[in-house]
């Protein structure tokens, strides 16, 4: 599994435009195969960044689900609105998987019984 954060720079001016794309891209992005985690725009701090959250099974999962979105009716719209409204001035993504393994039914290390 890996989960493809997307760090946003986006005018702050147009928070509400953001917002609307995220809200688009909460509805798209599960039904084109993906497992979203969310959209988070600015709240506190910086009024300038934002981030998209969703996991999927693989690298080859990730542009299959891309090329999904570019074909679906909603993402097709929301890439127009993007384009349109120009509330989004840098969009970089990076991979990563968990390494923590939180869930895991056995601890990481042993402890020493004292």
């Amino acid at each position: 599994m890996i989960t493809c954060f997307i760090h946003y720079e986006i005018d702050p001016l147009k928070r509400e435009a953001f917002a609307q794309y995220a809200r688009n891209w909460g509805q798209a992005i599960p039904e084109c195969g993906a497992g979203l985690i969310g959209c988070f725009g600015p709240h506190e701090g910086s009024s300038t960044t934002a981030y998209g959250v969703y996991s999927l099974p693989s690298l080859a999962d990730y542009e299959a689900c891309r090329a999904r979105l570019a074909a679906h009716p909603l993402g097709k719209e929301n890439y127009a609105f993007a384009k349109g409204e120009q509330f989004i001035r840098r969009k970089d993504r990076i991979f990563l998987k968990c390494e923590s393994w939180l869930h895991a039914k056995r601890p990481v290390f042993k402890r020493n019984a004292q």
